[in-house]
């Protein structure tokens, strides 16, 4: 690992700003509505009070379920149906528990929001498979991260399927679409970020103690990799150390690892 010697660097214990006060007011990914599906997702999209929500269509069983989650007054007008219905609206392979809400995609984030909120940045470099930005999303979450940075064009728009597979991370945590990756990625170290790319070879991250590091992780595409205009943006790469005959792991899975080793020392 290099040596930290940024005197500028500022720690990581900065000041928190609630989630739901995120100032931005650009749309993020497409302007169309949507479904969400799936009880985690559905309840955190109806307790986010920045998610425009205009329908929710659910089962008996599910309306049941939903008003035990939420103790309270649904402030939609729940529409009951039977189960077939959720399949041909969400689609027959998805797992919608029986409940499905139509909503708008959040707004955008900004840097300012990201840099008021406590924990490590996490920024993926055009990762595009739904499913693995979702559980990206839900690990930052579970790990205390700021936000999330992506880009603008490549990355995925938001969807029943990302947020089924954030399992409510998607309402819980800002995520800022950038349209230069690497230009936001000087603007966090500008602001005192040390940044940390995860490549399978390299430097080894475990151990590591970023205790007095704010941190912006930077993950690549499976594959690919980061690409090399972050990579040389980036103050150092590091990677995870594996025994096995595997040398590689799913982004998700690499990620919520490495979540884990920037925050086990200071959370």
């Amino acid at each position: 690992m290099q040596n930290y010697s940024r005197s500028q660097r500022s720690p990581l214990k900065s000041a928190s700003k609630p989630f739901s006060k995120r100032p931005n007011a650009n749309s993020s990914g497409s302007s169309k509505a949507f479904w969400l599906y799936g009880l985690h997702s559905v309840q955190a999209a109806l307790l986010n009070p920045i998610r425009q929500k205009s329908r929710i269509v659910l089962t008996s069983e599910a309306h049941n379920a939903l008003m035990a989650r939420l103790e309270g007054a649904l402030t939609l007008k729940p529409e009951i149906v039977e189960r077939e219905v959720l399949d041909k609206l969400c689609g027959r392979d998805a797992v919608h528990q029986g409940i499905a809400l139509q909503v708008m995609p959040l707004p955008n984030s900004d840097i300012d929001h990201l840099l008021k909120r406590k924990g490590p940045v996490l920024m993926l470099d055009q990762v595009t498979d739904s499913r693995n930005v979702g559980a990206i999303l839900r690990s930052a979450v579970a790990f205390g991260a700021a936000g999330v940075v992506m880009q603008e064009r490549h990355s995925p728009e938001e969807s029943g399927v990302l947020a089924k597979a954030a399992s409510g991370a998607l309402d819980n945590i800002p995520i800022l679409r950038a349209v230069n990756l690497s230009r936001t990625l000087q603007q966090l170290k500008d602001a005192g970020l040390w940044a940390v790319g995860l490549d399978a070879h390299s430097n080894l991250l475990n151990g590591a103690d970023f205790s007095d590091r704010r941190v912006v992780l930077v993950l690549g595409a499976e594959g690919s990799g980061i690409r090399q205009l972050t990579k040389k943006n980036c103050d150092e790469i590091a990677s995870l150390r594996m025994v096995g005959d595997i040398d590689s792991l799913n982004v998700s899975v690499a990620g919520a690892i490495a979540l884990y080793e920037i925050t086990r020392h200071y959370f």
